[in-house]
């Protein structure tokens, strides 16, 4: 199923570049190791959101290239690396590509970005301007084998389905969750060695914060709210079935996320 790329996060941009959690310091250490980085490298962070891959990334490789098919997203990103020149912020998407006039590339990143692309159609595109030697790193914030929910993701999914419908929205359209896995996708592409990482930590967060995260999704944007009276009434009642549920305001949440990178045979 295709989406509109730039209708999935209309009026999220604010929520998504104060409220997503980033990467931890390990991923990005392990990224440089396994692709050798050393300041030399043109990289695409491709769906780059507000910034959460590009930016730590950019002191280790010459020139990321951040697209995304959000201009909000991309206004977001700019002013939080406002000192890293070596980002180049793209209004672009995965249908797109040719028209950036992007350099060979050694790696192409994408956060969490990938199951919103025609995957198969991607990577073909994608084995056209990624050097010989380069690589595509797909992240996504689950382990096969070790997801976990949010403490808080049934008190949030009620008060969702009261105003937004028990149907995941994605955009103006509804999300219909791939089938076949991230990882049986690359294998059968020209980038067919695929290693599997994965990290878990904990963070905390109080409750304005799950509120506000709310927002940087798809599928409870502003924009789906209809209006901002009604954005505000679900707040509300939200806050007010956190605060029940946790009293002390402060709640300890389990993060993972797993990296497949993939390079094609030797």
């Amino acid at each position: 199923m295709q989406y509109k790329p730039d209708d999935l996060f209309r009026g999220a941009a604010p929520y998504y570049g104060r409220y997503r959690p980033g990467y931890p310091p390990q991923f990005f250490a392990e990224i440089r190791k396994r692709l050798g980085l050393n300041g030399t490298q043109q990289v695409l962070d491709l769906g780059c959101g507000t910034g959460q891959i590009a930016i730590p990334l950019a002191p280790s490789v010459a020139t990321v290239f951040a697209v995304d098919p959000d201009l909000d997203m991309l206004a977001e990103g700019r002013h939080s690396a406002s000192d890293a020149r070596n980002i180049e912020w793209l209004h672009g998407d995965s249908h797109h590509l040719n028209s950036l006039n992007l350099p060979p590339l050694d790696a192409v990143m994408m956060g969490k970005s990938f199951h919103w692309t025609d995957r198969a159609a991607l990577l073909s595109d994608l084995d056209t301007v990624i050097r010989p030697h380069g690589a595509v790193v797909v992240v996504t914030g689950e382990l096969h084998d070790a997801a976990t929910d949010a403490p808080w993701s049934d008190v949030v999914a009620t008060v969702r389905a009261k105003y937004l419908g028990p149907r995941r929205r994605a955009g103006s359209g509804t999300y219909r969750r791939a089938e076949e896995p991230h990882f049986e996708v690359l294998a059968r592409s020209p980038f067919r060695n695929v290693e599997t990482l994965g990290w878990k930590w904990n963070i905390e967060r109080d409750i304005d914060a799950i509120v506000g995260l709310q927002f940087s999704y798809s599928y409870s944007s502003p924009a789906q709210f209809g209006s901002e009276e009604r954005r505000a009434a679900f707040a509300a009642e939200l806050r007010a079935a956190l605060v029940s549920q946790y009293p002390t305001g402060v709640v300890t949440e389990p993060h993972t996320i797993e990296a497949l990178i993939a390079i094609r045979p030797n």
